[in-house]
């Protein structure tokens, strides 16, 4: 396993206006990189349970991360047996994404189980109840969250936009090799 964790691209609400999933504008500007080794995370434990903090908080431990809009994005490993309770602010959403297990149990103890490369989306302000019901093996989640922002969301293959005719422009950008997509060809 390698000692970089890698997140490719992350879009979050970075403005305080009222206008997508993703702001106006948020989609042009240049990302900001953080390159942290495995061992520089920060780590919360309980018993059974280890929460890498990527962004935001989780058992009282915090990312030294700064994003402009609150946000929380947890890589979560139970083991077998073992169960963890994360609280979701009131307005916020979050989902979870399966990366390794396949007895996790979401929500209540009495749901049915999801296997890895399962999505989990939760409810606004939920607090998110995790159970690894294998007697054998570890249940490794990401929990991502935020607060919603109800724009509207275009997708074309991997552009995302709040418009089609935004899209129609990136797509045009791109086989032009302009605004960003110089490199592109």
């Amino acid at each position: 396993m390698s000692s970089r964790q890698v997140v490719k691209k992350i879009f979050a609400n970075f403005e305080n206006s009222n206008d997508g999933v993703i702001r106006q504008g948020i989609t042009k500007i240049d990302p900001a990189n953080v390159e942290i080794s495995s061992s520089e995370m920060p780590v919360a434990y309980e018993e059974g349970v280890e929460v890498k903090v990527i962004a935001g908080v989780s058992m009282g431990v915090q990312s030294p991360f700064y994003t402009r809009i609150p946000m929380m994005f947890l890589d979560i490993t139970l083991q077998p047996r073992s169960q963890t309770q994360q609280t979701i602010p009131e307005s916020w959403t979050a989902f979870a994404y399966v990366l390794d297990g396949n007895e996790g149990v979401f929500g209540s103890s009495d749901s049915y189980a999801v296997q890895a490369h399962t999505l989990v989306v939760f409810g606004t302000g939920d607090e998110v109840s995790v159970w690894n019901t294998s007697n054998y093996r570890p249940l490794r989640f990401l929990l991502i969250a935020g607060e919603p922002i109800g724009e509207s969301v275009v997708q074309h293959g991997p552009f995302v936009m709040n418009t089609q005719a935004e899209i129609d422009r990136t797509i045009w950008d791109y086989r032009n090799g302009q605004n960003g997509f110089e490199m592109a060809k």
